[in-house]
């Protein structure tokens, strides 16, 4: 184990740290860097991961599992909160983000402040680093450090990041990550707000996080960068998961939470790339990550055995995952503590994963939805247009009962199924997405996931089983070239599918009222259309040509 007291600055224990010189000065006075300016009471450098896990027990952070998993408690948060992340308004990144109610700005003396707070906090405590990377690519990949106060959240950093087994002598961070997970921000002070606050400095290559111990923040504020840089470099980040086959061919699976990512892109018989974030540039696509972060609640052995297995492993982080007190057994389905539980674990956990968390140019894009007024096709195929039109759109569906005051299915739509974590403008996404369509002949599909015969409540969730072969068969081009367009929505229903029934294809034929289906369809158009409003004035003429339009009544 390697650590340092508080008589020098990080400047004087790392051989790295001395690459760090000071910023621009800001009205004369110098912008310290952070080792000049973090002094801790004792630094922990690149614990392997079982001395974090001593750490964590010792210092009471959290407890261990039957199987030796580390179960931590974030609460009160238990899931990220946008509303309490900003970006640093400065003249280099100024006039490429996309300022909305999820890009928030915050003046730069705010951030200044802040900082000199959280370091005086840390200066009365212990601290851990850790040198790690994202973005599997070597030519595109950043190296980052991540402090934070608490070692369980060092040990989810070196889960979730690619982390070099032997620390790198000579390492230099593009960007630090500093979590102050028990320090709160006043609101009134510090110009945030709430206590919680999640600060992006593209100038100072710097994210300050304090007011939360849920570690999401850590992975998504690295994830928010990427969406930032790589498209400065012709390169299309992505929210999405991808595999690859024994021919090469390289799918990638758009979705948002609950639609499936996760699971369909899990196959015995297509090696893993990645489950979440990743990168499509000239060469191909890479994960950003070295690890995986997985829902756990309802977790099932027989359904996803992979990542069971996964999170019944030693040293796997268990956030809010119910236990019993005395002998450490799960509780997967408990939502006692949240419905967000969730586990953190590298991807050499999982069997059939790609070594290099890297393959060749998709051959074919999934867009996932859980539609939960039943009334979208389980698959249909997508032109180059309507693929844009739906990456811009991000649709999927809330259903009753999973949040208070929720009492029939509410539409989302999160743009490039990621809203939250784009930087630039959505269109620069769906842009770079479109000639990479068009550059590598990729056939885009969209599948549903949700429900049929009835909207939530009334008909029932879409098979497990039906949907993986319409997946397998549109991944594989097995799928034959005969379509009927359906006229809510302009979307092609292939007339069969491999070992699917043909009753299952068209949505409307599942309901037995197909009044009420056509009123449901029209009131999803209309949803779409109203939200497509914000991107008609920043796409060509063929894609607002394929946007949905409610039908008038017949």
């Amino acid at each position: 184990m390697h650590w340092t007291d508080a008589k020098g600055s990080l400047q004087a224990r790392s051989s790295s740290a001395g690459k760090h010189r000071r910023s621009t000065s800001r009205g004369g006075t110098p912008i310290l860097s952070v080792p000049e300016k973090l002094k801790v009471v004792k630094l922990w450098e690149n614990l392997s991961g079982p001395a974090l896990i001593e750490h964590a027990i010792a210092r009471r952070e959290g407890v261990l599992g039957q199987d030796g998993q580390l179960i931590v408690d974030t609460r009160p948060h238990t899931g990220r909160s946008p509303k309490d992340k900003f970006f640093v308004r400065e003249p280099s990144s100024e006039a490429h983000i996309d300022w909305n109610d999820s890009n928030q700005a915050i003046d730069p003396a705010v951030f200044d402040e802040l900082w000199e707070r959280v370091a005086a906090h840390f200066s009365e405590r212990e601290a851990y680093s850790l040198d790690c990377y994202v973005g599997a690519d070597p030519r595109y990949r950043v190296p980052i450090r991540v402090y934070t106060e608490l070692a369980w959240q060092s040990l989810f950093a070196r889960h979730l990041f690619i982390t070099p087994e032997v620390p790198e002598p000579n390492f230099v961070p593009e960007f630090t990550v500093v979590d102050a997970a028990l320090f709160s921000a006043d609101p009134q002070r510090d110009g945030t707000r709430s206590g919680t606050f999640i600060l992006v400095n593209f100038e100072r290559k710097m994210i300050l996080i304090g007011g939360t111990r849920y570690a999401g923040e850590i992975k998504k504020s690295i994830f928010t960068v990427m969406n930032y840089l790589l498209p400065l470099r012709d390169t299309l980040p992505m929210h999405c998961s991808a595999n690859v086959g024994s021919r090469g061919d390289v799918a990638i699976l758009f979705g948002l939470s609950g639609t499936g990512k996760t699971t369909l892109s899990s196959d015995s018989h297509r090696p893993l790339i990645g489950d979440d974030e990743h990168g499509w540039s000239a060469d191909g696509v890479f994960n950003f990550e070295g690890g995986c972060y997985a829902k756990v609640i309802r977790l099932s052995a027989s359904a996803e055995p992979e990542i069971w297995a996964a999170t019944h492993r030693f040293s796997t982080v268990l956030e809010n995952v119910v236990y019993d007190e005395q002998t450490r057994a799960l509780d997967v389905d408990s939502e006692t503590k949240t419905e967000n539980t969730r586990a953190a674990y590298p991807l050499r956990f999982i069997p059939n994963v790609v070594a290099s968390s890297q393959a060749g140019h998709p051959s074919t894009i999934i867009m996932l939805t859980a539609d939960a007024f039943g009334v979208l096709p389980p698959i249909s195929k997508l032109t180059r247009e309507q693929a844009m039109y739906h990456f811009l759109s991000g649709y999927t569906a809330k259903v009753a009962g999973t949040e208070r005051g929720v009492s029939e299915p509410q539409a989302t739509f999160s743009t490039c199924f990621g809203a939250p974590f784009m930087v630039h403008h959505p269109t620069v996404y769906a842009r770079l997405l479109g000639r990479k369509i068009d550059e590598h002949d990729v056939e885009c599909w969209l599948v549903n996931t949700g429900w049929t015969g009835g909207p939530y409540g009334v008909g029932h969730r879409m098979s497990i089983a039906h949907t993986r072969a319409m997946v397998n068969a549109a991944i594989e081009g097995r799928i034959p070239a005969n379509f009927e367009t359906e006229g809510f929505f302009g979307l092609r229903i292939p007339t069969e599918v491999p070992d699917v029934p043909r009753d299952v294809l068209n949505p409307r034929n599942a309901w037995a009222d197909k009044a009420a289906y056509d009123e449901q369809a029209r009131k999803l158009a209309k949803l779409f259309f109203d939200n497509f409003k914000r991107f008609e004035g920043h796409v060509s003429s063929a894609i607002n040509a394929v946007a949905i339009r409610p039908l008038a009544r017949s």
